[in-house]
């Protein structure tokens, strides 16, 4: 056993032996009979006479009002429209009144890095004077001697227009921002079980806003007072906002393809299919993607962080399919949304084909999924469900239905500051043609 830990010296952190984990080998590989409590008891002194994990005692601290906060990432399972993924979530928490606030993203990059922060000093009010991180590859480029960093270029930008300071742990020294380390799992046990769902990466992050919120009318163990309460008594010594917000944006020039897609970062994003051929500009936020030509904003699409993946907006490209119907069972765009769009859809489909014919049947169809332009898709489904029921098998019948069936007639009252008049004397009309 003695060898064992040891060799753990030269061994990383994570990767030692535990007292289960030596009894385990005992047993398996020399024939253990013992019980396992004497092992741990051995395993624990035996550490301390090697200098093996030998536990540290930590200074009390009373942290500064509004001088330092820290920050650090997390990672946590989520449901977004019915599929689970793994999500980064960013923490950024006061030392002082222990308020913290959390966000989700798809991933850590740099963007996402900086848009955390702008929403997290937008959280708190104010700017922390001082920032704790552990060397993030996208604050530091290269970790030097002692507490000296060679910092990422945009990373030194950022901090000069928000005015504060960074400062960065030594490597594997967590406990030196223990406070947000404690908050990740803090934030993954009470924010994150069980599994949270949302339709939607924004939905998810007001949820777990208002919970951030919620946590202020907590108090602290040893603390006489609220999170709140304590996060006034700071918030007067916070560094203030800049007047207007840091552009978080990266932009590219392009082409739209043949197949009226724009690649940006490795993945491809739709615009009307009339625009294919077009030059563009896109923005690139760290939530979505903007495509314009020239000042014209042609398309938006929520950002994707995978490769080479396919963000197709299937509006642009019912024209087309509708000039060449054939097309629309294996149209990318389309059997896209099939997967997420109501059963009611396919049986109307199905009727308009057996009243029409399969060709006039589908671009037919195609003029009522083009309805979802101008009506809310509860009022589009509403309609379409009416339509099914009444034998309605051409799309002028689901417009009729979306026009008069749109609820209760709005009734308009009279403007209060309109003159009123008195009514007419119609008598004066019977003294006409000599009528007493």
């Amino acid at each position: 056993m003695d060898g064992w830990l040891t060799g753990d010296k030269c061994s990383p952190k994570k990767q030692r032996h535990t007292a289960r984990r030596i009894y385990n080998r005992l047993v398996e590989e020399h024939g253990y009979t013992g019980s396992e409590p004497t092992v741990r008891r051995y395993v624990r002194f035996a550490k301390l006479a090697l200098g093996i994990d030998i536990p540290c005692a930590f200074i009390p601290c009373d942290p500064e009002a509004g001088h330092e906060g820290e920050a650090d990432w997390g990672t946590a399972t989520a449901i977004l429209v019915g599929e689970e993924i793994r999500l980064k979530f960013f923490c950024m928490r006061s030392k002082y009144s222990g308020k913290h606030f959390v966000r989700f993203y798809s991933c850590e990059r740099q963007q996402a890095f900086f848009d955390a922060h702008i929403h997290a000093f937008s959280f708190f009010g104010g700017i922390f004077p001082v920032l704790i991180y552990d060397n993030l590859s996208t604050a530091v480029e290269k970790v030097l001697r002692g507490r000296d960093r060679i910092e990422q270029e945009s990373f030194v930008k950022f901090k000069a227009y928000h005015s504060f300071e960074a400062r960065f742990c030594n490597p594997d020294s967590g406990h030196e921002k223990g406070g947000v380390e404690g908050l990740v799992g803090f934030a993954r046990r009470n924010y994150m079980v069980p599994v949270p769902e949302a339709a939607t990466l924004e939905e998810l992050n007001e949820k777990v806003l208002r919970q951030c919120v919620s946590y202020g009318n907590h108090k602290m163990a040893g603390r006489d007072r609220t999170v709140n309460e304590l996060y006034e008594e700071e918030k007067g010594h916070l560094l203030s906002l800049p007047e207007a917000v840091f552009s978080n944006v990266q932009t590219s020039a392009g082409r739209a393809d043949k197949y009226a897609t724009v690649i940006v970062d490795k993945n491809r994003y739709s615009v009307p299919s009339r625009y294919a051929g077009f030059r563009v500009k896109a923005l690139h936020y760290a939530d979505r993607v903007e495509i314009f030509i020239g000042a014209k904003r042609v398309a938006q699409h929520e950002r994707s962080y995978g490769n080479n993946k396919w963000i197709l907006a299937p509006d642009h490209y019912l024209e087309l399919i509708q000039q060449r119907p054939m097309a629309f069972n294996s149209a990318r765009p389309i059997r896209q949304w099939r997967k997420s769009w109501p059963q009611a859809l396919n049986k109307l489909l199905e009727r308009f084909c057996s009243a029409q014919g399969e060709t006039k049947g589908i671009k037919d169809f195609i003029a009522v999924l083009m309805f979802y332009r101008d009506y809310a898709a509860y009022e589009i489904e509403a309609a379409v469900e009416l339509a099914i029921e009444n034998n309605i098998s051409a799309s002028d019948g689901v417009r009729h239905l979306l026009a008069y069936t749109g609820g209760a007639d709005t009734v308009i009252a009279p403007l209060a500051s309109w003159p009123s008049l008195p009514p007419p004397d119609i008598a004066v009309y019977g003294q006409l043609g000599g009528v007493q």
